[in-house]
């Protein structure tokens, strides 16, 4: 077998069908069914189910993946390292992303991308539950999220920001007092414009109101910043979230909790171990992410 069958079967595996592979991999989509049997002949077993409306790993093709992408890292980092040598870097990153993307981590794709043009960089947004598992499996490389629960075993972090939630409400917002602090009680007595389950910011939220053991009543819920900032400056609700997320609205403003905010704290997470050069430089640059006003 070679290098580019896996990363044929990879591609497929991650986007979900052959078309969708084959735009990827900027090939014709025959090149890729062909690469793709040509393995399984090799190999002796089915690595996709095929049918007319979907792609899917067979149990082979499970037990596949995770060996190709570390035969295939393994590949980016050997090159990586005669390029080093060289005084150039190349290959290629994944990093996985929570839903926001946590302010400054543009500005750090761009500065790292100034200084190591010939590296490619991937982003995959995912919901922050989910970006463990992909580090653990191999499909991204690093990732920047929320820190919310207990980082798993064979994972390294570095925290980049810690922060108190706020309530972002319409200008002249009804039902609050007209200045300074609020209490979660009070918010929980608003229309609430809440994120979708799976959000990180969602998680702490509905962890804040358990402690405090109160109900709410989410009137709005969307997967979208745009939007719940469109439904709050519309005076239809309030929306809680981080103050660094708050500041892209600066319109909108923000009141502080007289207490029990929702934590909100995010780190950049990877695998312990040798790291690829790529992997390893653009950890030198995103030691000093921050958020934009911190």
């Amino acid at each position: 077998m070679d290098l580019r069958e896996m990363k044929v079967v990879v591609a497929v595996a991650e986007e979900g069908g052959f078309s969708a592979a084959a735009r990827r991999l900027h090939v014709a989509q025959s090149a890729v069914s062909s690469a793709v049997r040509a393995l399984e002949r090799e190999l002796g077993a089915a690595l996709f189910h095929r049918t007319t409306h979907r792609v899917s790993l067979t149990p082979a093709g499970r037990a596949f993946l995770p060996a190709a992408r570390a035969a295939l890292r393994a590949a980016e980092e050997a090159r990586a390292a005669v390029d080093l040598a060289q005084g150039e870097l190349h290959g290629e990153i994944t990093i996985g992303v929570m839903q926001g993307l946590h302010g400054g981590l543009a500005t750090a794709l761009a500065d790292f991308h100034r200084e190591h043009p010939g590296v490619v960089v991937r982003l995959r947004q995912a919901p922050a539950a989910d970006i463990p598992r992909a580090l653990r499996d191999g499909a991204v490389d690093l990732a920047v999220t929320a820190l919310d629960t207990p980082v798993p075993r064979g994972l390294s972090t570095r925290l980049l920001s810690r922060e108190e939630m706020v309530l972002v409400t319409a200008p002249t917002p009804d039902g609050l007092p007209s200045e300074g602090p609020v209490t979660l009680a009070e918010a929980a007595g608003l229309p609430l414009v809440d994120f979708s389950p799976g959000w990180a910011v969602r998680h702490e939220v509905d962890r804040a109101f358990r402690a405090a053991s109160l109900e709410r009543t989410v009137t709005f819920e969307v997967n979208d910043l745009l939007a719940a900032a469109d439904l709050v400056r519309q005076g239809l609700g309030v929306c809680i979230m981080p103050p660094s997320l708050a500041a892209r609205f600066p319109e909108l403003p923000v009141r502080p909790f007289t207490a029990h905010a929702p934590a909100w704290t995010v780190g950049v997470v990877h695998p312990r171990g040798d790291l690829s050069p790529a992997v390893a430089a653009f950890l030198r640059h995103v030691r000093l992410l921050r958020a934009p006003d911190d």
